[in-house]
């Protein structure tokens, strides 16, 4: 179970949490150097699963938490087609970076057919 990074989606076209939303959650590994920056490196997949009937997916993270930058990926068009709408993103991702791995980092996604907003959670 992930204690480290935890998600929820929230229909809010709909007024109700997304259940069945596909996630993956990555993190980009950095090359180590003077001249190593965090756009460089590749993203290596930590978890997936799908959002449950509340919208929430917490057991992305199978390992400890470390410090570093991570990004989650929401398959929307999924969600979207299984809702019968139609929405303008395929996909939305969010990077963020871990500073202390002891924290709590909730990332919840505020999802439309044509917009989305996010912020970091408790």
């Amino acid at each position: 179970m992930s204690i480290g990074i935890t998600t929820h989606v929230l229909d809010t076209a709909r007024g109700r949490p997304a259940a069945g939303v596909p996630i993956r959650l990555d993190r980009r590994t950095v090359q180590n150097g003077p001249q190593a920056s965090l756009r460089e490196g590749t993203w290596t997949e930590l978890g997936r699963g799908v959002t449950d009937a509340d919208g929430r997916l917490r057991d992305l993270l199978r390992e400890p938490l470390v410090a570093g930058e991570y990004r989650l990926t929401f398959d929307t068009e999924t969600y979207f087609a299984a809702a019968g709408t139609e929405g303008f993103f395929r996909e939305v991702q969010i990077a963020f970076l871990v500073r202390e791995a002891a924290s709590h980092h909730h990332v919840p996604l505020l999802l439309s057919p044509f917009g989305y907003s996010t912020y970091r959670g408790s």
